[in-house]
Parts: structure tokens; sequence; C-alpha cells
């Protein structure tokens, strides 16, 4: 199968690589994996290592040429090649460690293609760029439509907080107008943004500096960008090298009501 994968389009090769990521991931759900310590409380797993090594498999049999640059792996190939994959093999690997299944693993192409698979829900969200779709097995693929009809606001408050006093996510949840509009839901993954491009969510919020290049976020932002979400960072400018967290909402209202929320002191 593997040989195959180079006769795949950008957005398939991603999908593919996602979803053995995934594999490995369930594969590998509640036995005692070793941890592999990064400082200030971060970690890897064996399940981490192994759904990485298994993802760079796909992407290098249908894509030998390209650059990756993988949270555990780092960079492989030259960080300004045109071409260049992002991979975060288990976002969530705290969840993960502790018996929770919100994880995700994400593979996005710089200004591309991108998938997030959700390994215990068996879903790929996956894109070309240009439209974005969710894949199960047994069943078509649909097209991502967001919507803001569940009212539900996904609120990171993991650390750091970059832009504090100024902004602090948790602020948000306390403004009258929030409780009034929306409900607050916490998921550490980027199963959330996805389930923003989904219409599961009404938007998505999180502290942070440029997220755009992210191996946590770029898959997630791609998603919500090709379903036709808004897609900001906190003080509603666009993402990039200064950019300042990130804001993805189902739509223009939804977007608006909850910058005039975070406007504050900066």
């Amino acid at each position: 199968m593997i040989d195959s994968y180079a006769s795949y389009d950008d957005a398939a090769v991603a999908a593919a690589a996602a979803r053995a990521g995934a594999e490995v991931v369930r594969a590998l759900y509640g036995q005692r994996l070793d941890r592999i310590d990064k400082g200030a409380g971060d970690f890897a797993t064996t399940a981490d290592v192994e759904a990485e090594r298994t993802i760079l498999g796909v992407i290098r049999a249908a894509r030998p040429d390209d650059a990756v640059l993988g949270e555990e792996g780092g960079q492989q190939g030259a960080a300004d090649a045109a071409r260049q994959w992002w991979v975060d093999p288990l976002c969530g690997t705290l969840n993960y460690a502790a018996g929770n299944m919100l994880v995700a693993v994400n593979v996005a192409l710089r200004g591309g293609a991108a998938a997030v698979a959700d390994p215990f829900g068996g879903e790929v969200f996956f894109t070309d760029g240009r439209t974005a779709w969710v894949g199960h097995a047994g069943a078509d693929d649909a097209l991502l439509t967001p919507t803001p009809d569940t009212r539900l606001v996904d609120v990171n408050l993991d650390p750091p907080f970059p832009n504090a006093p100024g902004f602090r996510a948790v602020d948000l949840l306390t403004h009258p107008g929030f409780a009034e509009t929306f409900r607050p839901r916490v998921v550490s993954t980027s199963l959330a943004l996805s389930w923003v491009a989904a219409g599961r969510r009404a938007a998505y919020v999180t502290d942070g500096g440029d997220l755009s290049g992210s191996v946590h976020f770029a898959a997630g932002i791609a998603l919500c960008r090709a379903a036709g979400c808004v897609v900001t960072g906190i003080d509603g400018a666009p993402l990039g090298e200064s950019g300042r967290g990130l804001v993805a909402a189902a739509d223009e209202e939804t977007h608006g009501l909850l910058m005039s929320m975070m406007r504050g002191p900066s």
C-alpha cells in the first residue's frame, strides 16, 4: 500500500498520513508507555514517537523530496523549502497519558493541504486548501459547513499566556455577554478547530503568538479557512509573524461578538 501513495494528491497524502498516525495512537492506547521529558512539564510518549515515524513514512513514500518539521523529530530538510510538511503526531499528549480520548493527529502542508484525524472517533477532517471535508470509514466524505448554531465556544485555558494581562482567556468566560450568548467548552487539542469547521462549535479561542506555522495549529487553521470560517488573531489582525493568538469563528457575527468581548487594554 505504501508504494501507491506517490499517486495521491496532497490532500489524500495528508489524510492518509494522519490516518496512519491515528492507527498507531489507537493501538497503543491504555498501555504503559515510556515518557520523554521535554522540560517545563511537557513530555512525549512512545505513542508520539511511533505515530510520527509512521506519518513520516507515508509522507516520504509520497513526497520524498519535501521537507518535514515534526514535533518530536524536528526539522528534516531545509526550513525554507518550497514544500514543507508540519506534523504533530499526538495533539493532546497529556490527555492521552491520563486515559482521555480527546486527542488528534495533525498533518499540514505549508500553504496547502492538511488533515486532522480523530483516532477514537474514527473521523479524518481534511482539505486541499480550497475546500474541506470529513471522512469516516464506510461513509461518503461530507463537506464541512461551519455554523454558529450550537453556541458552543472552546476556550483554550492552557499556558503560556503571552498576551496577559491585556488578554486572558479566563476573563472571556466571565464577561457578562459571553454567558448570555455562548456556552464555554474546553478541548485542549486541534479537534476543537476541526469542530468549528464542521459546525459542531461556534468558535475557538486561544492565547499565543504566531500560531500559523505551528505544528499544533496549522492543520486546524487550514481546515477552518477552507471551510469558510473567520480566522484572525485575538486582536482581529491577520495571522502572521506579528500575530497574537487565534480566534476561529463560524461566521462574521460570532467573530464580531467575541472580539467585542475581548477588547481591552493591550
